[in-house]
């Protein structure tokens, strides 16, 4: 059995705030989205938080309309502001339930080169069980299997699955599985809160069991843990620490249950000799399949962006009884950048440019006999 794990950094559409040219670009203003969506998400309003959303929304390019060049502001009852002749913004709403509507981000199609090599690359990896990581939602995930892998020459996942999480942008996890392995009971974690009363994981860490053509059950865990952007290295920080405890606690649940199987894969943001995913990497008996002998890195130790140490923030880990027979494992880079002069690893021919990339991260792969 072949399992995998890939960010793909959405299929179709993605948020035109994370498709410039630099994350310093983009960080910016997902953050003053993420600071005003919390402010319009209040009960009440208070003076303090008028003027701070009259200035987001300036900051956002609203000022004249609801539409700005990277965020959508849907009013459709109530009054929430006004814009005055002088200009500027007033907020006129005294709290959430004055007025109905939401605040979007706003997307635009993904370059076709890049989503004909993301595509390769779901093919290329000749996997059974695939972890799926920034996908829009199951119904985007469904029609690329069905569409555009046929169109390089891949073959269709039998399930494809994918519940969505808690972020608002669309990037969700799911998991794509061969015929003779079904995806059977699932569980969902999206409302899973911290002491604070505030959701636990930032998409979510849902649970499928799976069985295998030999009759084995296996349950996988999907996660994409907080980022390092947005707010404070504390906060981010925090956040993850917390996701990784309670990943642990779930898996410790399923092993006192008798679930032999497990794997844990995805994007976890961090360095496995990080302080928040130590309860994680090393306070259970999980094991990194990157730490097998059989496991090459193909030279470069690192999952995203250059593949430096620094940069290993994607993972595939294993119970003690999946790791025993674990036969051979890798990174798959050739939808990756690789860089100029020199190239620093096989990429795909039509990978020309770097927004040709699939993604700025490779993909795991385990060969387990099971």
């Amino acid at each position: 059995m072949r399992l995998a794990v890939y960010n793909v950094e959405n299929l179709f559409d993605r948020a035109k705030a994370m498709n410039l040219e630099s994350w310093d670009e983009g960080r910016p203003v997902l953050e003053r989205f993420a600071a005003l969506n919390a402010l319009l998400g209040q009960i009440s309003y208070s003076a303090t938080d008028k003027t701070r959303m009259a200035a987001l929304i300036v900051e956002l390019g609203m000022e004249k309309s609801d539409t700005g060049p990277f965020v959508l502001l849907r009013r459709n009852r109530g009054g929430l502001l006004k814009r005055p002749q002088g200009g500027g913004v007033e907020i006129v709403a005294d709290g959430r339930a004055d007025w109905v509507g939401s605040l979007e981000l706003r997307d635009e199609p993904i370059n076709e080169h890049a989503m004909r090599n993301t595509a390769r690359v779901m093919a290329d990896l000749k996997a059974d069980v695939l972890g799926v990581v920034e996908a829009e939602s199951r119904p985007v995930l469904s029609a690329f299997n069905q569409e555009i892998l046929p169109a390089v020459g891949g073959q269709p996942f039998r399930h494809v699955m994918l519940i969505d999480g808690n972020d608002e942008r669309g990037i969700d996890v799911g998991l794509m599985s061969r015929a003779g392995y079904p995806i059977g009971p699932m569980r969902s974690h999206v409302d899973d809160l911290t002491p604070a009363g505030v959701p636990v994981f930032s998409r979510d860490c849902p649970e499928f069991e799976l069985t295998t053509p030999g009759g084995a059950r296996l349950v996988v865990m999907v996660n994409h843990f907080k980022s390092k952007g947005f707010g404070s290295q504390a906060s981010s920080n925090a956040r993850r620490r917390a996701q990784a405890e309670r990943v642990a606690a779930i898996y410790e649940g399923l092993v006192a249950g008798g679930v032999e199987h497990v794997a844990v894969m995805g994007d976890l943001n961090d360095t496995p000799g990080s302080a928040p995913l130590q309860p994680l990497v090393a306070g259970t008996s999980l094991k990194d399949i990157s730490a097998h002998p059989r496991f090459d890195d193909g030279g470069f130790p690192g999952t995203y962006g250059a593949s430096s140490a620094g940069n290993k923030i994607d993972y595939i880990l294993l119970s003690p009884a999946l790791f025993a027979r674990v036969m051979g494992g890798g990174i798959f880079r050739k939808g990756m950048w690789p860089g100029v002069r020199p190239r620093k690893w096989e990429a795909y021919a039509e990978l020309k440019r770097p927004e040709d990339a699939a993604s700025d991260h490779a993909a795991l792969w385990v060969d387990i006999d099971l």
